[in-house]
């Protein structure tokens, strides 16, 4: 199974549209696809945790999301030059040896012009740390509320760029 992630829990927020698009891309290449969205977290996750056990509540979300999955692909934001830091805290909240030998594929979204690349920048930097092999070919998309139409992505261009990440993803 792949885990796609929804890297921020903003409501009403435009990456939610390229999440699905990504959950849809996976499910037509014949994937077993799970999201995970960042406002489905348990509330009190961030004030009960013990750093490096789950707290009660997100250990099933560990489960499912992170020891079920054999790859993941973050989809995130970018927030004041990187990712939200609600990620972080997730990132933070599991084990760190349950990430060990996952695969993750990263796709950075941005209103501006640079698609996230630092923020992918930094989530490679703690995904590595947490020996995560990170794919390669990272997917900016920047300029999002241009790309988007009834909450949905309409741009054949993105469309193309997030199929060819997949396809390879799906190899790596």
């Amino acid at each position: 199974m792949i885990s796609v992630i929804c890297g921020t829990h903003r409501p009403q927020n435009q990456t939610l549209a390229v999440v699905n698009k990504y959950v849809e891309i996976l499910k037509n290449l014949g994937e077993e696809v799970c999201v995970l969205k960042m406002d489905d977290l348990p509330a009190n996750f961030m004030v009960t945790n013990t750093f490096g056990e789950p707290s009660h509540g997100l250990d099933g979300v560990v489960k499912k999301f992170v020891v079920g999955s054999d790859k993941l692909v973050f989809i995130a934001p970018e927030y004041n030059g990187s990712y939200p830091g609600i990620l972080k805290v997730f990132l933070d909240a599991v084990p760190p040896h349950t990430w060990k030998g996952k695969k993750a594929a990263l796709v950075g979204v941005a209103s501006g012009r640079a698609g996230n690349l630092r923020g992918m920048d930094h989530l490679t930097d703690v995904l590595h740390y947490l020996r995560v092999e990170v794919f390669s070919l990272k997917i900016p998309i920047s300029r999002l509320n241009t790309l988007i139409n009834n909450g949905e992505v309409v741009d054949t261009e993105t469309l193309d760029v997030l199929k060819m990440q997949a396809e390879e993803f799906l190899g790596f």
